[in-house]
């Protein structure tokens, strides 16, 4: 059994590829081109820290595996699944620390730049929408936005339920 992503904190969560970003690790290249310890600090600064050392080597594994597997582009991952967000989850999964729920995310923010994506709501997505009294399907929350929006309300769903706002917001209309 592989390893897969473990729960973080959202804020650290979004703290971290911001980081990473920063200090000009945008690309499998130039991941690849660091030193472990720059990830770690990288990771570090960014409050990352309980996982900050397997995270790195996360982070060099799966900028290795897409080099070798896709040439560094994911734009090939896309092609060998062969459209559609299904076959896109099940590859995405091969690499070091990505499991379901990271597929999850990695398609619903997809969906934003490749169309065949569209509408992907995952279900923690689609459970916090029925609690909020929206559609509970992807067609049917697609109707609610416009496709280019489609993104940010996914996004917006789950950020509410984790944020728990969702279940304060509905135990005071009850």
């Amino acid at each position: 059994m592989r390893a897969v992503s473990v729960r973080i904190k959202a804020d650290i969560a979004v703290a971290a590829p911001r980081e990473l970003s920063e200090a000009g690790l945008r690309t499998p290249r130039a991941m690849k081109a660091v030193s472990w310890q720059d990830l770690v600090d990288a990771l570090g600064r960014a409050h990352y820290r309980r996982y900050a050392e397997s995270m790195a080597s996360a982070l060099g594994s799966g900028a290795e595996f897409i080099l070798d597997r896709y040439q560094g582009d994911p734009r090939r991952l896309r092609e060998k699944a062969g459209g559609g967000s299904g076959r896109v989850s099940e590859l995405l999964q091969e690499f070091l620390r990505i499991g379901s729920v990271g597929a999850d995310i990695f398609c619903r923010k997809a969906q934003g730049l490749w169309p065949e994506f569209r509408p992907s709501f995952d279900c923690r997505a689609r459970r916090t929408a029925g609690r909020l009294g929206f559609p509970q399907t992807p067609e049917g929350l697609a109707l609610l936005v416009t496709a280019e929006e489609l993104p940010q309300l996914a996004a917006a769903l789950v950020r509410f339920e984790l944020s728990g706002e969702a279940a304060d917001d509905l135990g005071k209309a009850g």
